[in-house]
């Protein structure tokens, strides 16, 4: 039997991401999206003591194992505080997203390597600083969809990994659509190995940030713009031969995939938090804006808006419900679904931010209220970790 009820700790900790989402990170959001050089956003004491009573609070380590450090909480779980720290801003939320990429790899698929997990997974879960951040660096100014051209021998990532006795050597460059790219201090790097296979020639490789390795300018977007996202320069950056972490061949695709499953489910409840804090915002005030003699909520104009945007606040929800079960339940969960759940949702943001702003009126596009920010980093959902188009080519290939 289906049940959506949730047990205490998950209320708990639902609540906990409500009252900081509310709080801490819309205020800091409204703050940071106003300042018009991106580069002084990530120098903020603003951004940074976000980030660092967000670290208190462990929302920077939900995913890892509790051996490791980290909250050992399931997908489902960490879904419901995804959705909550989005409806505060999905800026700061994105950046917690993305801030365990390598730790958690490393966590996961190199768990028997406690070398590693002394180095770089235990000191993430045990920051209360915010001073481990890191960031995975797949798409290339040349490669963006490309990146999911397993079949097209000619197609391969241009940052070359190259083996040089004990040690690899890093060299090129990823695009400037990484997450945390600018600010990071461990990048987990896809990198070319043997051109000769293509994308399955890549592999994924650890890449501390040190010498060799340079962060690009945080670039200046419409929204989002609390989601530091730079590109990464390497420059015969050498590492250790044991910082692989998985190797080139036929099982890439498999690995890739299985990144795409679980972060497509978090760009989803990313656009759950933004539509919602769009319909609340927009419920209130047509709750109190009156014309023609009655509150707007009264119209049926108006009301059949709210009411579609609930639908699809709903309706995503439990595609995104569904998506993370299956996470937790079946070996790299489903594609199909998390594809299915991250294209219906983002443009149900997308369309619904809209509507939104509609129901303001005037007010709606005036920096005075949050609605258009809504409308503007909901954009960004449709595009980030590949398009809603690519993602929907792949979801289509696995029916």
């Amino acid at each position: 039997m289906i049940d959506f009820s949730l047990t205490e700790n998950q209320t708990e900790i639902q609540e906990l991401a409500r009252r900081f989402a509310r709080e801490v990170i819309r205020p800091a959001e409204k703050a940071l999206d106003k300042i018009a050089d991106p580069e002084q956003v990530f120098k903020s004491d603003i951004f940074w003591n976000t980030m660092r009573q967000a670290y208190e609070l462990g929302f920077h380590k939900m995913g890892i194992g509790k051996d490791f450090g980290g909250l050992g909480l399931d997908p489902s779980t960490t879904g419901l505080v995804w959705e909550e720290l989005a409806v505060g801003g999905i800026g700061i939320a994105g950046s917690l997203l993305a801030a365990p990429v390598a730790p958690l790899a490393i966590s996961v698929i190199a768990s028997g390597r406690n070398d590693l997990i002394d180095r770089y997974v235990r000191p993430y879960c045990e920051d209360t600083k915010a001073k481990h951040v890191s960031a995975w660096g797949s798409s290339e100014p040349n490669i963006g969809a490309d990146g999911s051209n397993y079949y097209d021998t000619r197609v391969h990532h241009e940052t070359r990994a190259t083996k040089d006795g004990n040690e690899w050597v890093i060299q090129g460059a990823k695009s400037s659509f990484v997450s945390n790219g600018g600010i990071a201090d461990l990048f987990l790097v896809f990198a070319c190995v043997d051109p000769s296979m293509g994308i399955r020639g890549s592999a994924a490789f650890l890449v501390p940030y040190g010498p060799g390795v340079e962060r690009g300018k945080a670039m200046d977007k419409i929204g989002m713009r609390a989601l530091n996202q730079a590109d990464v320069f390497f420059n015969n950056v050498r590492i250790p031969e044991d910082y692989i972490i998985f190797p080139h061949g036929e099982n890439y695709p498999m690995f890739h995939n299985a990144i795409l499953t679980v972060g497509n489910v978090g760009v989803g409840y990313l656009a759950l938090g933004v539509m919602r804090a769009a319909f609340e915002d927009a419920v209130a005030y047509a709750r109190e804006r009156v014309q023609w003699g009655k509150p707007i909520i009264e119209h049926q104009a108006v009301a059949f808006k709210l009411f579609q945007t609930w639908q699809a606040i709903e309706a995503g929800r439990a595609i995104l419900w569904k998506a993370s079960w299956t996470n937790a339940t079946k070996f790299l969960g489903d594609l199909k679904l998390s594809a299915t759940a991250r294209v219906f949702v983002t443009d149900m943001a997308m369309k619904h931010t809209v509507e939104m702003v509609q129901v303001l009126g005037g007010y709606g596009i005036s920096k005075e209220y949050n609605l258009e920010k809504y409308m503007r980093d909901a954009k960004l959902l449709q595009i980030m970790d590949a398009t809603n188009e690519m993602m929907s080519i792949k979801g289509a290939a696995l029916l």
